[in-house]
């Protein structure tokens, strides 16, 4: 499995970024290769399950995301089995100047869709999708604007 790690400071409410975070319908607003997210659901734990579409290498996916951890403020989980395969790990810490948050993404890269050669292009793309989607994150809760709840 491949996998991200990244690590953003944001100078917002560690609260106001895990409720963000907490309703999926919020990361298209933020995650330029996420396009659609529908079909949002209770979870048993407390958080959203949710059907995405997601482009990856040019290529439309579906899927679904199920959370399989959650603490409130501290951390969400989700796995998704359908689609492509991922557990995305998202981490809270209250700091002195806001929140830090932490992602860390393992998923499988559907090969025989893209090919082997592509394989480490496609590698880069999603380390710079994370890397734009912590900063969208951030750009999005550091300004005054109400949230979807």
């Amino acid at each position: 499995m491949a996998r991200i790690d990244q690590t953003i400071i944001i100078h917002a409410p560690l609260e106001k970024i895990y409720k963000f975070l907490s309703n999926p319908l919020n990361l298209p607003e933020i995650w330029p290769a996420m396009m659609e997210v529908r079909n949002v659901n209770p979870n048993i734990l407390g958080g959203m399950d949710f059907e995405w579409e997601y482009k990856m290498a040019g290529v439309k996916f579906e899927g679904a995301s199920e959370v399989t951890e959650l603490i409130p403020n501290k951390r969400i989980i989700t796995r998704s089995k359908k689609g492509i395969e991922c557990t995305f790990c998202w981490e809270f810490e209250n700091i002195a100047e806001g929140a830090r948050v932490h992602l860390e993404v393992a998923y499988k890269i559907p090969l025989p869709l893209i090919g082997k050669l592509a394989e480490t292009v496609v590698y880069k793309q999603n380390e710079h999708e994370a890397y734009t989607l912590l900063h969208n994150l951030k750009d999005r809760l550091e300004i005054q604007v109400p949230i979807t709840i």
